[in-house]
């Protein structure tokens, strides 16, 4: 059966239309704000997450600074993701930026995928955004680590809630994570989703599909490995089934 699909997502931020263009359309401008590592070459956006591995996507569209469009092969049984972002400039340095996200998910089963997918895309637009209005023009080192497997999410995000100090709403000022902890503002929650900005730093949690807490970070002050070896004893402390 399948079902295809279209999420538009739309914002206004307080940056250029090249910065935007620039975050939206670089790789160090995407390992910004979305997942994993992203590699743009050759008209070829090649993104990495974790060990994990997404479809090549084709740039289709390019028209810097106002419009661009990406989209992966279909695959045998049809399923394919493509973006489209437009940009449009506004008064006072800001920019709407639109981004669509399309696409067909193959099988019976596809609702679950689409959940996830649908929590995770808003994330990752939310993060544009905070990114495009307190870090434009920095580039960020992405962190990516996985927790033990997690075969409860209620109880799952019972204990994520707890580490962040009870269920915290955007907003919130916070404490959390490994050693002194690290403090920030809440500026993102969803049902699957929980996102942290701090001044050097985008801090999020995301409910894996695939059966992990995944710690999705963005550091912009370096320290990534030595960052990474301490969010992965947190949350293997965290969600230890021993």
């Amino acid at each position: 059966m399948g079902h295809g699909f279209e999420l538009p997502q739309e914002a206004q931020v307080g940056a250029s239309p090249e910065e935007v263009w620039e975050a939206i359309s670089t790789g160090p401008g995407i390992d910004s704000w979305f997942m994993g590592r992203t590699e743009v070459a050759d008209g070829v956006v090649r993104t990495a997450f974790g060990p994990f591995e997404l479809p090549p996507s084709t740039v289709t569209e390019a028209e810097p600074p106002a419009r661009l469009a990406h989209g992966s092969d279909k695959g045998e049984d049809g399923r394919f993701v493509a973006y489209e972002f437009m940009i449009e400039g506004r008064e006072r340095s800001s920019t709407v930026i639109r981004m669509v996200t399309s696409g067909f998910l193959p099988g019976d089963d596809w609702q679950d995928e689409f959940e996830a997918m649908s929590r995770g895309l808003e994330m990752y637009f939310a993060t544009l955004v905070e990114y495009l209005n307190h870090f434009a023009g920095r580039a960020a080192t992405p962190l990516t680590e996985f927790s033990p497997p997690v075969t409860d999410w209620p109880h799952a995000w019972e204990r994520l809630n707890a580490a962040l100090g009870g269920p915290p709403s955007p907003g919130d000022r916070i404490r959390f994570g490994p050693g002194d902890g690290v403090e920030g503002v809440v500026f993102y929650r969803n049902s699957q989703t929980v996102g942290v900005r701090t001044g050097d730093a985008i801090y999020r949690f995301l409910q894996g599909f695939g059966g992990s807490m995944i710690a999705s970070h963005l550091l912009f002050g370096g320290g990534g490995e030595e960052q990474g070896t301490r969010w992965r004893e947190w949350l293997r402390e965290l969600y230890d089934p021993a």
